[in-house]
């Protein structure tokens, strides 16, 4: 197909017309947060060229109408071919440059996707190609040297709980002498997140993952007879509300980060329990300090 506009006249209207963003709005109120949503960014990771749903803005002056779009997306291509040592890596670099094409003195990236995690079944030793979810919310002010960021990254996972009010009902009206066997009680499916805010450095992907492992009986997609016999096993041995998976993680939490960051790093934790023998879900959600969360332990 030809073009039905010559390059002449694209350039002619380029060099005359006018650039209808730079313009005065009909009602200069300077807004905080204007940008794109919905958009897949891909990004180079040392776990591989990973796709991630972005939410990108900028601050727009009251003088000026709008934001340039495409300048956002420009910013996307440039990037794609450069490698990262970890998501907020990319995020600085794309906050950065993305405010300064628009002009702007604030910015914020908010990202959200999948990482591959490579598990190992406890008994069979089998390889379950798994992932977890991750998420980075990045707020950047300032321009040039004296931009500041402060950054809310999370580690989300997958895991089994089951609940104790049952269990404990069928061991006061099963109960054998002698039989330490966990009776049986409703188990769930269950996702919870652990994301830490701070201004300067903060936990790496496996260092959170691995504090919630260590508080949560984590689920994987390989499992064989024996492997699944020994995650039920231990569910039901220790079991969970949503209430204990909190509170187990914010423990893991305060006593792993507790001296190798500041006080006031913002922890939030979310919990998120389908529930097998009810209509309803139930959730839990806790936002403290680290400091907070030291205090009790």
């Amino acid at each position: 197909m030809k073009p039905s506009i010559s390059p002449q006249d694209h350039a002619r209207v380029l060099a005359e017309g006018i650039d209808i963003p730079q313009q005065q709005p009909s009602f200069g109120l300077p807004l905080p947060e204007v940008g794109i949503c919905g958009k897949t960014v891909w990004v180079r990771l040392p776990e591989g060229l990973i796709p991630f749903t972005a939410r990108l803005e900028v601050n727009l002056a009251a003088q000026v109408r709008g934001i340039h779009m495409s300048r956002m997306e420009e910013v996307i291509a440039a990037l794609y071919d450069k490698e990262f040592s970890d998501l907020r890596e990319y995020g600085l670099q794309l906050g950065r440059e993305m405010m300064a094409r628009q002009g702007a003195s604030s910015g914020r990236v908010r990202l959200a996707g999948q990482l591959p995690l490579i598990r190992t079944a406890r008994v069979s030793g089998r390889q379950s190609v798994d992932s977890i979810a991750v998420s980075l919310d990045l707020k950047l002010a300032g321009q040039g040297e004296e931009l500041e960021s402060v950054a809310m990254f999370g580690v989300g996972v997958a895991h089994i709980t089951a609940c104790p009010c049952t269990q404990a009902y069928n061991q006061t009206l099963f109960r054998k002498e002698g039989d330490d066997c966990p009776l049986p009680t409703h188990s769930q499916r269950s996702q919870t997140t652990l994301s830490l805010q701070s201004a300067g450095l903060s936990p790496s992907t496996a260092a959170l993952l691995a504090c919630l492992e260590a508080a949560l009986h984590v689920t994987q997609d390989l499992l064989k007879r024996t492997d699944e016999a020994q995650l039920v096993y231990t569910s039901h041995s220790l079991p969970q509300f949503a209430e204990d998976a909190v509170r187990e993680v914010a423990r893991c939490a305060g006593e792993r980060f507790g001296r190798a960051l500041p006080p006031e790093t913002l922890v939030v934790i979310e919990s998120l329990s389908l529930e097998s023998i009810h209509i309803h879900d139930v959730c839990c959600r806790l936002e403290t300090s680290l400091a907070e969360i030291v205090r009790y332990l």
